[in-house]
């Protein structure tokens, strides 16, 4: 094997052995991102209510708190209404960079899309 082989070798091995630096979405974290790009803020069970039936209550905060890790959502607790009890609601949106991963994940799921049969 000659010294260009090994160093592309070697370099195909880093490339492929390395996590990927660009952004992921999950179909759950696409839906999400939809919704928050309606430019309002939504907690929690307003994404079960909007989504119609596609998030569950039991994984869409495990989903948000994932995509706050990630940058995608900011969260900050809600306003409580005078001589309200219990906790505050975390109200969410979407931050720059979540959108702009959104629209470059559609972007490519769109041209990666395959042609409709004529």
């Amino acid at each position: 094997m000659g010294l260009t082989a090994v160093l592309q070798s070697v370099r195909l091995r880093d490339v492929i052995g390395r996590r990927s630096p660009l952004p992921r979405l999950s179909a759950k974290e696409t839906l999400i991102l939809e919704l928050l790009a309606r430019g309002e803020e939504l907690y929690g069970l307003q994404f079960v209510a909007a989504s119609k039936g596609r998030l569950k209550r039991g994984t869409v905060y495990v989903t948000l708190g994932r995509m706050e890790a990630k940058g995608y959502v900011t969260a900050r607790a809600e306003d409580a209404p005078a001589g309200a009890g219990g906790m505050p609601r975390r109200l969410y949106e979407a931050t720059p960079h979540g959108v702009r991963v959104l629209k470059a994940w559609s972007m490519m799921a769109q041209h990666l899309a395959p042609d409709p049969a004529r």
